[in-house]
Parts: C-alpha cells; sequence; structure tokens
C-alpha cells in the first residue's frame, strides 16, 4: 500500500462484558467505516486496506472480535457461556463499541468471512445506526423463516456418500475440534500456514462454480476444508496443501500474528460462532422473518473464492431478496478466501468506489 497512515490500538473496558481490543486509523471526527474480521482472523487481517480508508478521510475502526485476540472477558469453555456467541449479541458488542467511542452512526460496516454474518445483522436490525453495509466472501442468505427449521438430512446423506464425508461447520461444532486445531501433529504454525493457503487463490483448485442445491451430490464438489472427509480432523485435511514458502500476501513474519494470538486464546471463542449456528442456537433471529437489508449495499469477494459458493443460491437472493438495494458485485480476479489480504489495492478501491456512491 501507498499509504503511511499510522495504525493506532488501545483496548476499551466494559464492552457489553467484554475488554475490547481495537485497532484505530485516521482522525475520530470523520466518518467512521467499521470493518468486523472473520475466522480464523483478527482486526489484524485489515492492516493492509487501514491506512488508505484513513488517507481518504474516514475514521476505521477494527475491533477483534468476541472469541478473538486481544479482546477478553468471554468464555473460553466448551462447556461454558455459548449463547454469549448468538449472532444478536455479537451486533450487541459493536453496538456497545460504537457507544463507548461516541459514533451514533457509521458510513458503512464492512464484515468478510463469518464477519460478513455480523455486518449483515448489524444493517438489517439497526439501520438508524450502520448507514450502508458491504458484505465480503460470505454472501446473506436472508433472514430465518418463522417456522423452526426441521431436520437437515444432509449429514446423514454426507455420511452415506460412496466416499463418506461431513461439513466443516458441523466439525468446528464438536468438542474435540479445538485440540485438533490448536495443538495440530504439524505445529500450529504450520497448520495455520497450509489452511490459509489451501483457502486462497494460490491453491490451484479453488475454481468455484454454482452447485445445484444444498443436498450432498452437489456439497460434495466443494474443497475438503469446507466438506471433509468423516474421519479427518482440519489439520488433517490441509496437512497435504502445506505450501514450500509462504506467500508474498502473508510472510511467515505476518503469519506468527496469528499463530501467536491463537496459541494464546485457542479457537474455542470462534468456534463458539459456529456451534450457535449449527445447535440452533440463533433462533432469535426468527424476529426478523420477511425482513431485508435496507440500507445500501454491496458484495465483495476473491473470484477464486468457494465461500461465494458454499450455500447454494444464497448470493443470487442478495440482489432483490435480501437486500432492497444492492449496488454492485464484485469478484476481484487473483484472490480467493482472504481477499483483503491477497487483493488489498483492489478492496481499497471497491470500498472507495462505493462509499463515493453512497
Amino acid at each position: 500500500m501507498t499509504s503511511t497512515a499510522p495504525l493506532h490500538t488501545r483496548t476499551l473496558s466494559g464492552i457489553n462484558g467484554l475488554n475490547m481490543h481495537v485497532v484505530e486509523a485516521g482522525d475520530p471526527v470523520n466518518p467512521c467505516v467499521l470493518l468486523l474480521h472473520g475466522f480464523p482472523e483478527l482486526a489484524y487481517s485489515w492492516r493492509k486496506i487501514m491506512p488508505a480508508l484513513a488517507k481518504a478521510g474516514y475514521h476505521v475502526v477494527a475491533p477483534d472480535q468476541r472469541g478473538y485476540g486481544g479482546t477478553t472477558g468471554w468464555d473460553d469453555g466448551y462447556d461454558g457461556d455459548v449463547d454469549s456467541f448468538r449472532l444478536s449479541n455479537l451486533v450487541i458488542d459493536q453496538l456497545a463499541l460504537l457507544h463507548r467511542l461516541g459514533i451514533k452512526r457509521v458510513a458503512c460496516v464492512v464484515g468478510h468471512d463469518f464477519g460478513a454474518s455480523v455486518a449483515a445483522w448489524a444493517a438489517l436490525m439497526r439501520p438508524d445506526v450502520f448507514a450502508s453495509v458491504v458484505l465480503m466472501s460470505a454472501p446473506f442468505g436472508g433472514a430465518p423463516s418463522v417456522e423452526s427449521p426441521g431436520e437437515d438430512l444432509v449429514h446423514a446423506d454426507l455420511a452415506a456418500l460412496p466416499r463418506p464425508r461431513k461439513h466443516y461447520q458441523w466439525y468446528y461444532a464438536t468438542r474435540e475440534a479445538d485440540g485438533e486445531m490448536t495443538h495440530p501433529p504439524q505445529g500450529l504454525h504450520d497448520f495455520l500456514r497450509a489452511y490459509y493457503h489451501h483457502k486462497s487463490a494460490d491453491w490451484a483448485g479453488n475454481r468455484p462454480y454454482k452447485l445445484a442445491g444444498w443436498d450432498a451430490a452437489s456439497l460434495a464438489q466443494l474443497p475438503t476444508y469446507y466438506i471433509m472427509d468423516l474421519e479427518a480432523s482440519m489439520p488433517e485435511t490441509v496437512a497435504a496443501e502445506m505450501p514450500d514458502v509462504a506467500p508474498a500476501w502473508l510472510t511467515d513474519d505476518e503469519l506468527r500474528v496469528y499463530t501467536e494470538a491463537f496459541a494464546r486464546t485457542s479457537f474455542q471463542g470462534g468456534l463458539n460462532w459456529y456451534r450457535c449456528r449449527t445447535e440452533g442456537r440463533n433462533g432469535d433471529l426468527r424476529l426478523f422473518a420477511g425482513r431485508r437489508i435496507d440500507v445500501p449495499c454491496a458484495f465483495v469477494a476473491g473470484a477464486q473464492d468457494w465461500g461465494i459458493q458454499q450455500t447454494p443460491g444464497a448470493l443470487e437472493r442478495m440482489n432483490g431478496g435480501s437486500c432492497s438495494d444492492l449496488r454492485f458485485v464484485e469478484l476481484i480476479e487473483g484472490a480467493g478466501h482472504w481477499v483483503q489480504q491477497e487483493q488489498p489495492e483492489a478492496v481499497v478501491a471497491s470500498l472507495l468506489r462505493f462509499l463515493r456512491e453512497v
């Protein structure tokens, strides 16, 4: 990046029960852009785009979300307070942060990966606070119906395939997942390096296409980091994809920031987000059945990101379905799932295009 605007960090106490670690750039009197990271990342994942947004005239705020990094006060036990990781409470975390910063309205909330879910629900629930939204890598399929969902038979069907499989989110919900990922055979640093590589544009298998539907045969076409072999752990899944050298977009020193953070916190906080989804703990979202995101919205992702297709039909539903004012969809060439780290200049250009339009 050409901009050298400095990044500042601080920890704010009393944020919905958290001590929240926050990274900021730009003058606080400027319009705010709130950046929400996904799994398994940190506010650090926005480091390449924050200076440019600040130079363009924005106050940029990126917290370590509940369960991550330097933010403390969350329950890290598998049998602990899992409900605190429900999407509605994650939105409250951001409202509490903005209140503490004295910000009544943000120009835009930007969410990547699971952070896109928080951003989408923030915009849907509180359009008075979040004036616009950009979702990255994870489309918003819409609010759930008011009826309770029935049993999802796809998991039994996946397990019954000739090559038995399982969905990664349901693996993440297991008691064993955190220990297997925090203490993998290859070591945490090499596990994360292989994991990030496997989902990036550097891995030749990331050439996504539309799937027919939410059925076992269709889902089995996804890479193994999404539809895993039934008996494999995630470290075992990505081990064969370990790159020989660190990629240019994520140097070994940069990767070490993630390694040290997850060695300290484990993955359980982030995994509890998935548990709330797979265990039906987000049922309160049915209160918003039939509601759409009505503030201006855009979707940005890597063209080599299978994440845009992992929920068949979700991206298509954003155009007039889950969003009433979708301004554009941009798929950035040369980027996989970690789009703001792999192609930061293109992401900055896309965000500024959207911000100037709205």
